[in-house]
């Protein structure tokens, strides 16, 4: 379990591709203190789970479903992607209980900025706008954030400068693909909706 609150940003330094599995290799800092094997990182939003360490580099292993439903399918060294340990009981919740299993990815279409003002406008299929609630929240790469305005076509967040500072949103382009995961509750209390119709 996450909070989406981006504790600092990592590099791909190696992928190794083999039929239905990715090996990739993720140099961190922060997120690599305390850290062992077996452990959960979300990775741009992906719970992925640590399979070797050695100094700041960790090792990640992407199954088929991963690879289809995620961003990762893309993966190549030098990208730059969020990272987040996963929480201690203890912890505060700063942003919002995620899990790190994406739902789908979306396309950032639209930015529009003003001084200390940025919005960002995602398109996402009808399979997850469904679940996409005005005020209510969304992981996007492993960011939580909350929905602003939900049109048919798109919905919008809003971005403050600490976020695109500290994330790799400062350094997103138009037509990018991003992981999404919507709101467990909302996931959650419409798919109970469905379930009761039938």
């Amino acid at each position: 379990m996450f909070s989406g609150i981006v504790e600092e940003t990592g590099e791909i330094r190696q992928v190794r591709k083999k039929k239905n599995l990715y090996t990739i290799t993720i140099r961190g800092s922060r997120v690599c203190r305390g850290t062992k094997v077996g452990d959960s990182i979300a990775c741009d939003g992906i719970c992925l789970t640590v399979t070797k360490k050695k100094g700041r580099h960790m090792d990640f292993d992407l199954m088929k479903e991963t690879l289809d439903k995620t961003t990762f399918r893309y993966a190549k060294p030098g990208r730059t992607i969020n990272l987040e340990r996963s929480l201690k009981v203890s912890d505060r919740i700063g942003g919002h209980f995620v899990t790190g299993h994406i739902d789908g990815t979306g396309i950032f279409k639209k930015r529009l900025t003003i001084p200390n003002y940025v919005e960002w406008r995602i398109s996402v299929d009808t399979h997850l706008a469904r679940y996409i609630i005005p005020k209510g929240s969304v992981t996007i790469d492993g960011v939580s954030l909350t929905v602003g305005e939900v049109k048919k076509k798109y919905f919008s967040v809003y971005l403050i400068p600490h976020t695109l500072e500290v994330t790799t949103f400062g350094r997103k382009s138009i037509g990018e693909i991003v992981n999404i995961e919507t709101d467990i509750l909302a996931k959650y209390i419409l798919w109970d909706r469905h379930q009761t119709r039938r």
